[in-house]
């Protein structure tokens, strides 16, 4: 049975490894294409022909590089876009970067593939009437292990960050946000709440669990599970989904506690040299076929109600890649909270790696 490339090695396999690479189509075009759309995503993030199906569907090439985080995404286009006609950032990062001006508003008539947007994701708490931002993909945080190595389903938050039973063998977020928002939902604590005095808590909490934790991983959780250095790790569902596909010992569950849903989003920064292709570029996105092969190479769940209806059965129903509804009434957005709290989440990791 042929296995499909996991995020990280859909871009290894074409010999291609580090961030900031770019890419011009993929396709091994007979000619430099006219116009161009400079894209700028996460690694290994777009389905195996969706650069080159853009270009021979449209005569668009399109140029991508790479970023590894949010913060990088933002600290590139802050002082000025250098030359970016879509980006992908995640929801909070959309309320971040709008309010910064960052954004340039969608023209909503260059988009009618908008219409195969699922209803639950038409709208958006964090971008009211999608004036930024289309939906790419929705994603949530949980517990990613190996079957053979824990004891039962680890349903809790507790067992990566208040507990030694795993010591050595557990892998958080290096993120700094995300990790002190699961450990207040840890907490009982509201993750849309600026609190110093809960953000102590959650230091003190994580240096004391510090001593068990093997790494603070970088988005690879993943590898690190199927490599077998770690045995559970903090991760998204379509990370976990992809390697479960290659060893079936791996398995996912949003804990009991809740967790924070994300939505990675296409948006035109402030700026775009080419807004008219940009618009194309994220109409295209938005088709039922460039919908399906995303969805069919990175795994993770589509906001995208015609792509979907093209997805076979393994991927409708596995409950890596669509937890129960259960679970996910749990879970909810993470909020905009302002520079300062940024600011003090970053301080409080800091600290916790530095003890």
């Amino acid at each position: 049975m042929q296995v499909n490339p996991s995020r990280r090695g859909f871009l290894a396999g074409l010999g291609t490894a580090a961030v900031g690479i770019t890419f011009s189509g993929l396709a091994g075009c007979k000619k430099h294409p006219a116009q161009m759309v400079n894209f700028y995503n996460w690694d290994t993030y777009v389905g195996k022909n969706t650069l080159s199906g853009f270009e021979k569907a449209s005569g668009i090439g399109v140029n991508m590089s790479l970023y590894s985080n949010n913060d990088e995404l933002f600290a590139k286009l802050r002082g000025g876009n250098p030359g970016y006609d879509v980006v992908v950032p995640a929801n909070d990062f959309v309320q971040r970067m709008a309010k910064a001006n960052m954004l340039m508003p969608l023209d909503h008539a260059k988009i009618p593939n908008m219409k195969n947007i699922l209803p639950r994701f038409q709208d958006a708490p964090f971008d009211p009437g999608r004036k930024y931002a289309m939906p790419y993909t929705w994603l949530v945080l949980g517990i990613g292990y190996r079957k053979s190595k824990i004891q039962g389903v680890p349903d809790s938050w507790k067992w990566v960050l208040d507990s030694p039973q795993y010591k050595g063998r557990i892998a958080v977020l290096s993120d700094a946000a995300d990790l002190c928002r699961l450990t207040e939902i840890y907490l009982g604590a509201d993750m849309n709440t600026f609190d110093k005095a809960t953000l102590a808590k959650v230091q003190d909490l994580l240096i004391r669990q510090k001593g068990n934790i093997a790494t603070f991983h970088d988005d690879n959780g993943q590898d690190l599970l199927l490599s077998g250095d770690c045995d559970i790790v903090i991760e998204y569902n379509g990370d976990i989904a992809q390697v479960m596909r290659e060893d079936k010992d791996l398995a996912f569950v949003v804990p009991k506690e809740g967790s924070i849903l994300q939505s990675d989003q296409l948006c035109i920064p402030a700026g775009a040299p080419n807004p008219d292709a940009a618009h194309a570029f994220i109409n295209y996105l938005l088709s039922a076929e460039a919908g399906a092969d995303i969805s069919r190479t990175i795994r993770y769940p589509t906001p995208n109600a015609a792509a979907l209806a093209q997805m076979d059965a393994e991927y409708r129903d596995n409950p890596a890649i669509f937890p129960p509804e259960a679970a996910l009434a749990k879970c909810q957005y993470a909020n905009y909270l302002g520079e300062d709290a940024y600011r003090a989440f970053q301080d409080v990791i800091t600290r916790v790696r530095a003890a």
